[in-house]
């Protein structure tokens, strides 16, 4: 008995070693005299082990073909994936994943098959680990990530594929830029030693320090600054750092770019400036910020709009206030005339709208085509904003380039709510456009019918002619209809029903 457990300690030692060693012959031999194909030696490792820790390729493809157990780990914890992944041998990681190796899989101490790869500079194995679904972010029992080992050991390559990459693989952002996100100093510190450029730029042409604006980590902005980055560089569309930290509300950043130079009055392609940006965004600290540091109030984009117009159309109530006690121009104008009120109004924005009346903004002032605040309330069915403006004396007879007046416009549009509120306050039901049409021509023309019993319940003339005739039968017999059912009941009905 005692000579055939020596003779089968043996045959397992000497079935490892030929493993270990290369043999293929042997390994073959001992696997037709019916080894145990998983046998292993006091450490829990078998002969797969032994054979992916030296890159003996056909033998780990021999063993796996006759049912070698893949995943079978030794009493650490490893399997044949960590330690071919800690050997670095490619080729081996390659077949034993296509071969259903875990890639995840953690040792004793937690250690992954990728963190593994990691603390040994094996950049290649990295890759094809995180290709194929290998997690960076599981740590190990002391809270080591693969990519803190790579940073601590100094593994430059290593740490730019596992910034670059996501758990999926799939490449993101340059090293740098991942770095700038993260706020992470030693990586940034550490990438930049072997490549100075601290203004690399991403596919789309932003360089680390938009990045760091735009999270506002300052700490790393304050290295790539150190070491020579661009504050003024134009990104795509010609955005920069200050841009960018405007418009995200980061005033961290705000300050550390104008103390570094940044060009406050910097314009994008469309004419925005930092101050733009940040009205747009309602960021008031910044825009106070931006303000003491005299930037261009009146300043305006290609389409003419101010930083004012902006604060309007986000409803930005507190960043209009900074604004206009920065004497923006309450009354200031687009290439098409249009004031902030305009803006306001159209967006339906009553508390900015109120502001601006409040700092004596012109309730009827006449964009480029004739339109006045009211007008544009009224198109767009915001009654709220209509109440305001008539409490503000907005005039109900103003009229656009083609004549049209507010009752014109809601009538047309077919907003109940408002006709009835304008007529209320006394608009005039018979006011022609310059081609003579009443806004009961329009409400014709539009198929309003309930707006056409409105008007004419409201006193609106039947007999009103347009000087341009209307000579669509379906105009007419409209008119005509409404007209009929009107009479009918006009005298047990009460007025704006």
């Amino acid at each position: 008995m005692v000579t055939e457990t020596g003779q089968a300690e043996g045959s397992t030692s000497s079935f490892l070693r030929a493993a270990r060693s290369g043999n293929l012959d042997k390994v073959i031999e001992h696997l037709k005299n019916k080894i145990d194909i998983n046998t292993s030696n006091s450490n829990g490792l078998n002969a797969l082990h032994l054979a992916s820790k030296d890159g003996h390729i056909e033998i780990v493809k021999e063993l796996l073909k006759r049912g070698a157990n893949v995943n079978s780990a030794t009493k650490k914890g490893n399997t044949a994936l960590h330690i071919a992944s800690l050997a670095g041998q490619h080729d081996v990681v390659v077949t034993l994943v296509e071969h259903g190796a875990l890639v995840n899989v953690q040792s004793q101490n937690g250690f992954t098959p990728l963190y593994m790869a990691a603390q040994e500079n094996h950049d290649r194995v990295v890759k094809y680990l995180l290709a194929n679904g290998a997690n960076q972010n599981l740590a190990t029992e002391d809270g080591f990530t693969p990519c803190a080992v790579a940073m601590q050991q100094g593994h430059e390559k290593v740490v730019t594929v596992l910034l670059e990459n996501d758990t999926k693989g799939k490449v993101r952002l340059p090293a740098l830029h991942i770095a700038a996100k993260k706020d992470d100093c030693k990586a940034a510190d550490l990438l930049l030693q072997n490549d100075h450029n601290p203004d690399v730029t991403s596919k789309s042409g932003f360089t680390p320090l938009h990045i760091a604006s735009h999270y506002g980590n300052d700490g790393i902005a304050k290295l790539l600054l150190a070491k020579g980055a661009d504050v003024n560089y134009s990104a795509k569309h010609n955005i920069t750092p200050l841009h960018v930290a405007a418009k995200w509300g980061k005033s961290n950043m705000v300050s550390l770019l104008l103390e570094s130079g940044a060009n406050i009055e910097a314009k994008t392609r469309d004419g925005l400036t930092a101050l733009h940006c940040a009205a747009r965004s309602g960021h008031d600290q910044v825009i106070d910020m931006l303000l003491q540091r005299n930037a261009p109030i009146s300043s305006k984009t290609k389409n003419g709009l101010a930083a004012l117009h902006m604060a309007a159309q986000g409803d930005h109530v507190e960043a209009a206030k900074v604004l206009l006690t920065n004497n923006a121009p309450v009354d200031d104008v687009t290439v098409d005339y249009l004031t902030g009120l305009h803006v306001a109004a159209h967006c339906g924005h009553i508390r900015v709208a109120k502001l601006l009346l409040e700092k004596h903004a012109d309730p009827d002032a006449r964009a480029l085509n004739g339109f006045t605040p009211l007008h544009i309330a009224c198109k767009k069915n915001r009654i709220k904003v209509v109440e305001l403006l008539l409490k503000y004396n907005a005039s109900l007879e103003a009229t656009t380039e083609s004549g049209l007046t507010p009752l014109h416009v809601a009538s047309f549009m077919g907003c109940m709510n408002i006709v009835i509120f304008l007529l209320q306050h006394e608009a005039n039901p018979d006011l022609p456009t310059v081609r003579g049409e009443t806004p009961l021509h329009l409400a014709a023309r539009a198929n309003q019918t309930d707006i056409i019993r409105i008007l004419l319940r409201n006193g609106a003339q039947v007999d009103a002619r347009a000087r341009v005739s209307i000579n669509n039968l379906q105009h007419r017999w409209r008119l005509r209809w409404s007209i009929k059912n009107i009479v009918m009941c006009r005298r047990n009905k009460p007025l704006f029903i």
